[in-house]
């Protein structure tokens, strides 16, 4: 089975790290997380990866060049941003038979072959797994009848819209024939795709359970870098304190921390790229830490992002923002 991945985002929400670093290759324990969101299908169903990005696309092609990886890996560029339809439908061409396609940051718990069950045994063109929220008015949200069929998908309702709380967790298993409905042009899933499959009651839902996490912010990062660590979702490093060490361990707690880093100061539910350095005395929580980052004696920082190769200078304090 092919996997399509929608990774044309520039990761604005990321910066300064995505400056330099498009999302899909960024760190998360000792995999990427492009590779954290397809090692979600099972290896031995995994045909070929399909990567449907514009931003920094011979970076990602590069790496996968070299990467030892369980899959082959063919790159669809983008000119311009299409949409979530629009790169998907950009696709059509190298896409042949059911396919599983997921947005680009995706991390959960989602079981893909339980999914694909379910959808092999229904006469449907799509199944779109299903999350449970409280708020739903920030998603796309699903009416699903007792059959698991949607009956119902409306994107980002108003208050007084919302006749659900199950919410598009942005993966899907679908048909090419799916693409007979979609325009060639910039388009939307969510809006111009999803609500007439379900109108013609050929689309599907799957809730699940466990985690379903959108890694796209800086605090969602965290959150599903310390899942990770949690569920024990990588081959190499070790854990101590909370903390995953890809080398020698260090003080930090409850965060990542990559070779070639130096704790000295105290670190906590951060994230800690390789070759960075915090200085005795400074004090680093809720932060992303980029590479070759350098946080100097008695600087206090708190949800902040630094840039790879940055310096904060001895006793700058901050909470939020980027440097």
């Amino acid at each position: 089975m092919q996997v399509v991945v929608l990774a044309g985002g520039i990761g604005s929400r990321l910066r300064p790290w995505t400056n330099d670093i498009p999302k899909p290759l960024l760190p998360m324990l000792d995999s990427t997380l492009l590779e954290r969101v397809v090692e979600g299908v099972p290896s031995d169903l995994v045909d070929e990866v399909i990567v449907a990005g514009g931003y920094k696309i011979d970076m990602i092609r590069d790496y996968f060049r070299k990467a030892n990886v369980d899959f082959d890996v063919r790159i669809v560029p983008e000119d311009e941003p299409l949409g979530t339809g629009g790169a998907l439908g950009n696709c059509r061409d190298v896409v042949s038979g059911r396919f599983a396609c997921f947005n680009g940051d995706i991390v959960s718990s989602l079981d893909v072959g339980v999914m694909l069950e379910q959808h092999s045994s229904m006469s449907v063109k799509g199944t779109l797994a299903l999350w449970e929220v409280e708020d739903p008015t920030r998603f796309g949200i699903v009416g699903l009848d007792s059959g698991n069929k949607v009956t119902q998908f409306k994107e980002k309702p108003k208050p007084e819209e919302v006749f659900s709380n199950l919410i598009n967790a942005g993966s899907y298993i679908l048909e090419d024939d799916v693409f007979d409905i979609m325009p060639k042009e910039k388009h939307s899933l969510e809006r111009d795709v999803f609500p007439v499959l379900a109108e013609e009651g050929s689309l599907a839902g799957f809730p699940f359970e466990g985690y379903f996490i959108d890694a796209g912010t800086p605090s969602s990062w965290h959150e599903a870098v310390l899942r990770c660590i949690e569920e024990k979702r990588f081959k190499t490093g070790s854990v101590s304190g909370g903390t995953w060490h890809q080398g020698k361990h260090t003080i930090a707690r409850d965060s990542m921390v990559q070779d070639g880093c130096i704790v000295s100061g105290e670190v906590s539910h951060s994230t800690i790229l390789r070759g960075a350095r915090i200085d005795s005395g400074a004090v680093v929580s809720n932060c992303l830490i980029g590479e070759g980052a350098i946080i100097e004696s008695d600087a206090r920082l708190t949800n902040v992002v630094v840039g790879h190769g940055s310096v904060v200078t001895a006793g700058h304090i901050q909470s939020e923002g980027t440097i």
